[in-house]
């Protein structure tokens, strides 16, 4: 595989993939040629920088709000179970921070995230509505 994709490329191809993704009545067949899901899981687990980047970046795109789900449950899930000690400094303080990045963190499961990790990831969390079938949209800070 080259390099990986620039964040605005990594980005566009993600959310592509999560529209269709997200789509109840998708096609299969033209899901086939969408690289979104594969190219960001790449950048999670080989550049977690970029995949740090993407991350931020998405949660402040007006057109990921829908996606948001998506982006906890797995690029955001994989880079702290994959990279959570290189991470989780920066993730507790954006949680503080950013309410919507609190929110987003909410949908984070533990997978195979350190118990340590998991724990910091706990304590800053926003979990409101990610029990529910309605959880698609962060709160409005």
């Amino acid at each position: 595989m080259s390099g990986p994709l620039p964040v605005p490329e990594l980005l566009d191809a993600w959310y592509l993939w999560a529209k269709w993704i997200s789509s109840k009545d998708r096609d299969e067949a033209e899901g086939e040629g969408l690289t979104g899901w594969f190219e960001f899981n790449w950048v999670v687990e080989d550049e977690p920088e970029l995949a740090w980047q993407a991350i931020l970046e998405a949660i402040e795109q007006p057109r990921m709000q829908a996606y948001l789900g998506l982006l906890a449950a797995a690029p955001l899930e994989d880079l702290l179970s994959l990279h959570g000690p290189a991470f989780i400094d920066r993730v507790e303080e954006c949680a503080r921070t950013d309410p919507t990045f609190a929110w987003v963190l909410g949908g984070v499961w533990q997978y195979t995230m350190p118990e340590s990790i998991w724990e910091r990831v706990q304590a800053v969390r926003n979990t409101d509505g990610w029990d529910s079938v309605a959880a698609t949209n962060p709160p409005l800070p």
